[in-house]
């Protein structure tokens, strides 16, 4: 218990401490955060990156700030054109040992193969031999001088353009291995622009030691990342998010090209190791589902399909991350059901009304209503005789402001019931529920001609006669039923909630991830709660009903 209780300890430092490390690499640089953040967890996981983005928004800079994030480290910057030589990228061809040994050796000192942070701008400027090279680089980090292999300690690289690879240019193998992708924008905000323009912004970031991350711990948390397992429902979560995906670039291929949509499954795979990484580094011992919110920055090839990903990771989050989609057709599915039950106990029992011409001299040119009295069962309330037992067939909110609560039955005489129907409805004094007091009822006909009383808000409720025949004892059963397997489903999708909300909150406050998204989950899922409840409240009530219906229609 105390390891783990250290353990757990350990990662909460180490989350706070990234986080106050992503703060300071920031500092100064307006509109830039979330890059940094992805920049430093793509670092952290030993994965490369990509900026789309206009000249002079300080995409070097960037790079630059990601220096002071190691103990100690080396940098390399190249600003690539179409003249640019092997030699100014790798180092130069050691004259010495070509003389001495006859071998084309590099002195890479200085250069690429020896840097830990490398920023490569205007990328797909560089010629083939240059870029030959450095897929293999990127791929196995190595580099190959002379007969020599050489280990390359590269943590990151950040490359940067204004434009894509041009399609069959050859530059898709390399592009593929460029995980995270990210569109750097101009300065937005008013202030920001402002501050930008008057306070200038300092190229270094000072980084206190207490935060640089020395080799011995990146060795290690890398280490930690492979070990860390993938579970069976993140990975769930994971290609249900490919099929949207897939489905999403299926609709699209009229109008993009297959390299804007597709997406390598060396692109997932890489894409899991970032799962890991900001699990890792936001302190839990697995991946979240929120952590996938990280992948709409992997799997964009063009700003058109950049804008399809967002779209279909938007719907994820919203829908199908946390199972909410699930909740919700829970909900759906037993209000359905409910509703169906409450239909076909109307549809069987409401007291139809019949219309004919009306008789007598008062009545000529009116209509006369009349209903089916044939097999009504009389009733006895104290002294009253002949009463006729009336169910209320829907929820209401009494009919007799002397009698709170929900109405489940009235007695009138039959006698002053027919003649109120004759007329199309009127009042008629009677009894409300067990209630000895007598109360003045108002009653009417619907537009489809069925016998309804008023509650107190007036509002129509139906209503059904009590005859010999009674209640269909198996229907009832069925409704009862099917009403209590309901109101266990809602209490099901309750547990489930609590579980999904449980799951949420507990990946927050999220290091890597810009805050609109989560916030908009946040608010889903207090949606979907609030929606929850009222199911649950109405679904009680209606069970409840049905539950008792065959007592209402009993003596």
């Amino acid at each position: 218990m105390e390891t783990t209780r250290v353990s757990h300890a350990q990662r909460a430092l180490r989350s706070e401490r990234i986080n106050k490390l992503v703060k300071v690499l920031s500092e100064g640089v307006y509109e830039r955060e979330h890059t940094i953040k992805l920049c430093l967890l793509a670092a952290l996981s030993g994965e490369s990156v990509f900026l789309l983005g206009p000249p002079g928004i300080a995409k070097s800079l960037i790079a630059k700030r990601l220096i002071s994030a190691f103990e100690s480290s080396s940098y390399f910057e190249y600003l690539m054109t179409r003249f640019s030589t092997p030699e100014e990228v790798f180092g130069p061809l050691s004259i010495q040992d070509l003389k001495d040994h006859g071998r084309y050796v590099r002195l890479t000192k200085g250069y690429l193969p020896t840097a830990n942070v490398v920023f490569l701008d205007e990328i797909w400027k560089a010629g083939p031999a240059i870029l030959n090279t450095l897929l293999t680089v990127v791929n196995e980090k190595t580099f190959k001088n002379g007969s020599e292999i050489e280990k390359v300690p590269m943590r990151l690289l950040i490359s940067a353009s204004n434009e894509l690879p041009d399609q069959d240019s050859g530059l898709e193998a390399l592009y593929d291995r460029m995980l995270v992708r990210i569109f750097v924008n101009r300065i937005q905000d008013k202030q920001n622009f402002h501050s930008m323009l008057t306070v200038g912004t300092p190229q270094e970031a000072q980084v206190p030691d207490e935060l640089t991350i020395s080799n011995e711990e990146y060795t290690q948390w890398l280490n930690e990342l492979d070990s860390m397992p993938l579970s069976d429902e993140v990975f769930d979560k994971l290609y249900q998010l490919k099929t949207m995906l897939e489905a999403r670039h299926k609709d699209a291929e009229e109008t993009l090209s297959a390299d804007e949509l597709y997406v390598s499954d060396r692109r997932w795979k890489k894409a899991v190791k970032l799962l890991k990484a900001s699990a890792f580094f936001n302190g839990r011992q697995k991946i979240n589902a929120l952590d996938l919110i990280l992948i709409q920055d992997c799997l964009w090839n063009s700003p058109e399909s950049r804008l399809i990903v967002r779209d279909v990771m938007r719907e994820f989050a919203l829908k199908h991350a946390f199972n909410q989609s699930e909740i919700l057709q829970t909900i759906e599915d037993s209000s359905q059901v409910l509703e169906d039950i409450q239909a076909e106990i109307e549809s069987s029992h409401t007291m139809k009304v019949e219309s004919e011409p009306g008789t007598g001299l008062l009545r000529k040119g009116k209509e006369d209503f009349k209903a089916n009295f044939d097999d009504w069962r009389p009733h006895s309330v104290g002294n009253a005789r002949n009463l006729v037992k009336l169910v209320l067939l829907q929820s209401n909110q009494s009919v007799s402001e002397h009698d709170k609560g929900d109405t489940r039955y009235v007695f009138v005489p039959q006698t002053d019931l027919v003649n109120a129907i004759s007329h199309g409805g009127g009042d008629v004094y009677g009894y409300v529920n067990q209630n000895p007091n007598l109360m003045s009822l108002k009653f009417a006909l619907d537009a489809d001609n069925n016998l309804v009383i008023k509650d107190i808000a007036n509002r129509s409720v139906l209503l059904s006669l009590v005859t010999n025949e009674g209640l269909d004892p198996e229907k009832h059963q069925l409704w009862h039923a099917q009403a209590n397997e309901a109101v266990n489903n809602l209490m099901n999708a309750e547990l489930l909630l609590t579980k999904v909300r449980s799951d949420f909150h507990g990946a927050l406050p999220h290091n890597f991830i810009e805050p609109e998204l989560p916030t908009a989950m946040e608010s889903s899922l207090q949606q979907l709660s609030e929606a929850l409840s009222s199911a649950q409240i109405t679904s009680k009530k209606t069970a409840q009903r049905i539950g008792f219906l065959a007592g209402f229609f009993a003596e």
